[in-house]
């Protein structure tokens, strides 16, 4: 009980500091919202606190099943201060900040070519966008994908590789899939299937689409800006981390559905074993 609480008083601290991150380095912060920042961490780091001290599940999804939650959260949180140090590095530069920006200059001109996720949401600005506004953009853009990629590679790697999320120890679907009904109908290899299938196609559309809706509704709407530090962090955060997110997931579903597959033909082939043995008693003569 006591490593129960631990631990989930840790992970409400780490999500604490991962809303908090960037209002703590940026400098010139707004105390409006410093304030409002410190509200959703609090409340992030509450739910986060109350979900992994249950014992039973709730809302997250592969609870039990390390390191899946722990890899996305790392590459949100390497996102988030990736992106604080190089929108620092304009009025606090540092070695770290100007190796960074360097870094993702190269990457996001790299990236920057027709109908790229990069072109894409560099086009969401407006068309009367400063040039220091469009390269910083694109210079975010550019890290924050490469990050979410190598996050994506690294989770292939746990589950073609090292076998996740069976390498330690057997995987409990009630418990590592809350919201997932298997009695709602229809055989539920084939369900796990399509879900992963809807994921991964929805994770690699995602950054293409974003950018294409959310310029489609600035005539309607006030555009988003992007010229606030803490806007454009979040924003390219989240561009670039919820595609990688949902295919990751795709992914899991997609593992599951064939150890599931896999258990179900080795007790067929038990089950059919257990009867050829049978019949080969009842053969034999008294």
């Amino acid at each position: 009980m006591i490593a129960r609480i631990a631990g989930a008083g840790a992970r409400g601290i780490l999500v604490a500091l991962l809303v908090t991150t960037p209002a703590l380095m940026l400098p010139g912060t707004v105390t409006d919202a410093n304030q409002i920042t410190m509200l959703i961490a609090l409340l992030a780091s509450f739910l986060t606190f109350v979900e992994y001290n249950s014992k039973y599940p709730s809302i997250v999804e592969f609870r039990d099943a390390p390191p899946f939650n722990r890899l996305r959260f790392a590459s949100l949180f390497a996102i988030v201060i990736v992106l604080t140090l190089i929108l620092k590095h304009k009025s606090d530069p540092s070695g770290v900040s100007q190796a960074l920006t360097s870094i993702g200059t190269i990457l996001g001109n790299a990236m920057d070519f027709p109908f790229s996720p990069v072109r894409m949401i560099v086009l969401m600005l407006p068309e009367n966008s400063d040039f220091a506004l469009v390269e910083s953009v694109r210079v975010s853009a550019g890290m924050a994908y490469l990050i979410s990629l190598i996050s994506m590679a690294a989770f292939v790697f746990l589950v073609r590789v090292l076998n996740w999320p069976t390498r330690k120890g057997a995987f409990n679907v009630w418990v590592n899939m809350p919201l997932f009904d298997p009695t709602a109908g229809g055989d539920v290899i084939n369900r796990l299937r399509r879900d992963a299938r809807i994921n991964i196609v929805l994770g690699f559309l995602l950054p293409f689409v974003i950018p294409a809706v959310v310029k489609a509704a600035s005539d309607l709407i006030d555009p988003i800006t992007l010229e606030h530090p803490q806007t454009q962090i979040w924003t390219v955060a989240a561009w670039a981390f919820l595609p990688a997110s949902m295919i990751m997931r795709g992914l899991a579903l997609s593992k599951i559905a064939d150890m599931i597959g896999e258990k179900r033909r080795r007790a067929y082939a038990a089950e059919k074993k257990a009867e050829t043995d049978d019949n080969k008693k009842n053969m034999q003569p008294a």
